[in-house]
């Protein structure tokens, strides 16, 4: 089902007292009900309309990464460590565990695999309360699959440094992304495993990381949001290895959820329980945070963000030196949360020509494709380069991203700058 028609079908719901929020105030809601046209006035506080809901910062909570941060891989990003494109250059179609970006709301916590249980409950259940242990969860039949993880600010820095629209939030450039072999669990299986019932209607996994707090120190609780059902028995992975190890602490050990072609908010690691409803469920993490909001958008937010959009990036550092008079095999990876990449284009004029790239592997669903380009700069100087991707739907990569006032889904060509010196005599 289209998320904007299964949104408005989930308000209605609401509305008639069909719906629980965990941890969402009336208001909130009643803000996105009249800006989805459910009722016929607007609210009205203190003797004027509401205006859209402003979602607030969280309070950082130090560091709190367990894995060693080297610079030659990493941005430091607060509690977030952004992957540094230059440094998986050459590694293949997966990202190293290693080197693979940290995305973390309070900090990474130290879960003993031993006592670890996955609790499902919920009334969308026929056995409420049912738990699985790590080693009951290798006993099952196992599922392996490959998947990006991207996180839904992925290049917002480019919205205030690209376009001059100033956006809070992490600065990302285009490295808070990863592609991995994962292997596990269907959602499903387990779902089935506890007597799903037909009238389950929405999924609400949640984690096991500290509390989340806004910057007035107010608690949202621990990590969670709604999936709906046909989402979560289609391709979701409850998953306890990540290329062919054990999950590590900062990825989600010892079990995350894996939701392919979905914004990482729906990855919740460090899971800890699923609950399953016959009613519509709402948390912060798809009312307050995760909506579009700004002039483009209905004033009281987007549906809730899902699929990713079409983006491209260059393996290459950013201002990086390149001689003049020489052949440069510049390379880069592509990808879409709607469909697998047709094409890749690169430019080093400004956009104003456009070649296209080769592509190195065989464009599938929820990956990236890798691609290179050669280039043959004859004069010194500033040049920038840009990749735009086309994806199998049509999704191509716009000049300008449409603005929303959190900076998510940054869908534009970026502007990557190189010099090039002199030739070497």
């Amino acid at each position: 089902m289209d998320e904007f028609e299964y949104d408005r079908i989930r308000r209605r719901q609401w509305l008639a007292g069909r719906a629980r929020a965990d941890g969402v105030d009336r208001r909130t809601l009643l803000r996105m009900t009249v800006a989805a046209g459910l009722l016929a006035a607007p609210v009205v506080t203190a003797g004027r309309a509401s205006a859209a809901p402003a979602p607030t910062a969280p309070v950082a909570a130090g560091p709190g990464i367990v894995k060693p941060l080297p610079a030659e891989w990493f941005f430091p990003r607060g509690t977030n460590a952004e992957m540094r494109w230059d440094a998986v250059a050459g590694t293949g179609l997966h990202t190293p565990t290693e080197r693979f970006f940290v995305r973390n709301h309070t900090r990474t916590p130290l879960i003993d695999p031993a006592g670890w249980r996955l609790r499902l409950t919920g009334s969308g259940l026929r056995r409420d309360g049912v738990e699985f242990g790590l080693d009951d969860l290798r006993r099952l039949p196992s599922t392996r699959l490959s998947a990006l993880i991207e996180c839904a600010g992925n290049g917002r820095s480019f919205y205030t440094n690209q376009q001059h629209q100033p956006v809070p939030g992490t600065a990302w450039t285009l490295g808070g992304v990863g592609s991995a072999r994962w292997r596990g669990v269907r959602l499903a299986d387990l779902l089935h495993r506890a007597g799903l019932r037909r009238d389950a209607v929405d999924v609400l996994p949640t984690g096991l990381d500290d509390e989340y707090l806004t910057a007035t120190g107010a608690s949202l609780g621990r990590v969670r949001r709604p999936l709906p059902i046909g989402k979560a028995l289609d391709d979701v992975l409850v998953a306890y290895e990540m290329n062919g190890e054990p999950l590590t602490p900062d990825h989600g050990a010892p079990v995350r959820l894996v939701v392919p072609g979905w914004i990482g908010i729906a990855s919740i690691k460090w899971l800890g329980s699923v609950e399953v409803s016959t009613e519509p469920l709402y948390s912060p993490w798809n009312t307050q945070y995760y909506r579009l909001f700004g002039p483009d958008h209905p004033a009281g937010g987007s549906a809730p963000i899902t699929r990713q959009v079409v983006k491209s990036a260059f393996e290459l550092a950013p201002g990086a030196v390149l001689a003049a008079g020489r052949r440069h095999r510049l390379t880069g990876r592509s990808w879409s949360g709607a469909a697998p990449i047709r094409q890749v284009e690169v430019s080093s004029d400004g956009g104003t020509r456009w070649q296209h790239a080769r592509l190195l592997d065989e464009p599938r669903p929820n990956g990236w494709v890798r691609w290179s380009h050669d280039w043959r700069p004859e004069r010194p100087g500033p040049y920038e380069l840009r990749a735009r991707a086309t994806d199998r739907r049509g999704n191509t990569q716009p000049a300008v991203a449409v603005f929303n006032t959190e900076g998510y889904l940054f869908d534009a060509v970026v502007a990557h700058p190189v010099t090039v010196g002199q030739a070497a005599s």
